[in-house]
């Protein structure tokens, strides 16, 4: 299985981005004792961990920014095979004594992601599919939005074995392809829509969609998508936080 197990936000202003999704998503942010560096961890109501909260580093390009982690086995044979098939290594890999091994890297289109080989044995639960329950806080949909949808699925099929399963059409933009890991419904694949911004889409999961929607907008936030209908019934909706950084919400209109 091959499921995001961990996300992780870099911001500009650490403290406002804890205030902004605690009050949003309703996370408790705790310190994760890390030595030497001010590391958060976002977690759930139920005080499940589903991914961590840093300072973006000075310099670095682009802006705040969501990432994921995939599992490997081993993340230097990874890089290698990685590499070969036409992405890049942005963080070459290093071990955290009681974390794992990891690595950032990019897709060969140039979405970065983790890569990450946990010492923990036990199983994440920072994604759960949509439609599992409890879902609320946890990363139920992951989007990945693609110039050249076809080469994003070869490369994710070969490296971690997705699939696609189905899909929805979307005009000019091609096919919205659902994409699966096994028998798990982890996301999605499309094209770049007009005035879009490729690379990786996180949709957290809420009780009420438009209850959340307005606590983005009173927190500083921006809607750049307004709820819609998804299949099931919810609904989901695209905004960016205080500080740029892209996200997604779905949940029920109550």
């Amino acid at each position: 299985m091959a499921n995001f197990i961990w996300y992780e936000l870099l911001a500009d202003d650490i403290g406002a981005a804890q205030d902004f999704y605690a009050r949003v998503i309703g996370w408790q942010i705790g310190d994760s004792g890390i030595t030497g560096i001010d590391y958060r961890i976002f977690a759930t109501s139920e005080g499940e961990a589903i991914g961590g909260l840093m300072q973006r580093p000075e310099g670095s390009p682009g802006g705040p920014v969501w990432f994921g982690y995939l599992p490997v086995v081993d993340v230097d044979e990874s890089l290698g095979a990685i590499v070969e098939d036409g992405g890049k290594v942005l963080i070459p890999a290093w071990t955290m004594d009681g974390v794992g091994r990891m690595a950032l890297v990019t897709d060969p289109l140039g979405a970065p992601f983790y890569i990450m080989a946990p010492q923990d044995p036990q199983p994440s639960r920072a994604f759960v599919e949509h439609g599992t329950s409890p879902a609320t806080g946890h990363v139920v949909w992951n989007e990945r939005i693609a110039s050249d949808p076809d080469r994003a699925l070869d490369f994710f099929a070969r490296h971690f074995g997705w699939s696609h399963q189905g899909g929805m059409p979307m005009g000019e933009l091609g096919e919205y392809r659902f994409l699966a890991d096994g028998p798990v419904m982890l996301g999605a694949l499309m094209g770049v829509p007009p005035g879009g911004e490729p690379g990786w889409h996180f949709y957290f999961a809420v009780d009420d969609i438009d209850a959340a929607a307005a606590r983005v907008r009173d927190a500083g936030g921006r809607i750049e998508m307004e709820p819609m209908e998804i299949p099931g019934g919810e609904y989901s909706l695209s905004a960016r936080d205080p500080q740029g950084a892209r996200f997604g919400l779905v949940g029920p209109r109550k």
